[in-house]
């Protein structure tokens, strides 16, 4: 009785987000099972292939995902045992590792994010993207945006830079995610 009248008191658009919340875990669940993974597997993997050099590391993992340490490491060496993520040490600071998909990692995880969307990709995309926004602004979270939506994206001529660490930004990683992330304010 409980459940109903939460359920009954919940607004149609978090009904609706809900189902599609549903829907996609499904999706995830069953491509995870074909490849013989777990779903937090999956969902690292997906994540690490849309990270950028300051975003795929363990603990940008950990924060993504809101898992503890233990179970991010011990999903990590699953994903190296199968051949699908490498442990690459940074050139700047050695205690600092980057996880780094493999080509068969990444074909999965881009396996995993092919969803229909019923032909109106762009304005899926731009609703699913105010309603992120919406909950990132009623929460104390990392955005986890694309690096050239970001407040510190740089455009310098033809090349690009990070305000925030100053370092230039190679092409590839101008659309992965960022843990450091801070979206552009919204004009009004």
């Amino acid at each position: 009785m409980v459940f109903c009248r939460y359920y009954m008191s919940m607004s149609k658009a978090h009904r609706l987000l809900e189902r599609v919340c549903a829907l996609f875990r499904a999706q995830l669940r069953r491509v995870s099972t074909e490849h013989g993974l777990k779903l937090v597997q999956l969902e690292a993997l997906v994540y690490l292939s849309s990270a950028n050099r300051y975003s795929n590391t363990p603990l940008a993992l950990t924060e993504y995902l809101a898992l503890t340490k233990g179970t991010v490491s011990q999903t990590l060496k699953a994903l190296e045992s199968r051949g699908l993520v490498t442990k690459i040490a940074d050139e700047h600071d050695r205690r600092v590792q980057h996880c780094v998909v493999t080509d068969e990692g990444a074909a999965v995880a881009l396996e995993a994010l092919r969803l229909p969307t019923g032909g109106d990709a762009p304005h899926l995309e731009s609703a699913l993207r105010d309603v992120l926004r919406a909950l990132q602004r009623t929460g104390d979270t990392r955005t986890f945006g694309v690096c050239n939506t970001c407040i510190h994206h740089q455009v310098e001529g033809p090349r690009t830079r990070c305000g925030l660490t100053g370092e230039p930004l190679r092409k590839a990683e101008r659309t992965k995610i960022c843990r450091e992330h801070e979206p552009i304010p919204l004009r009004t």
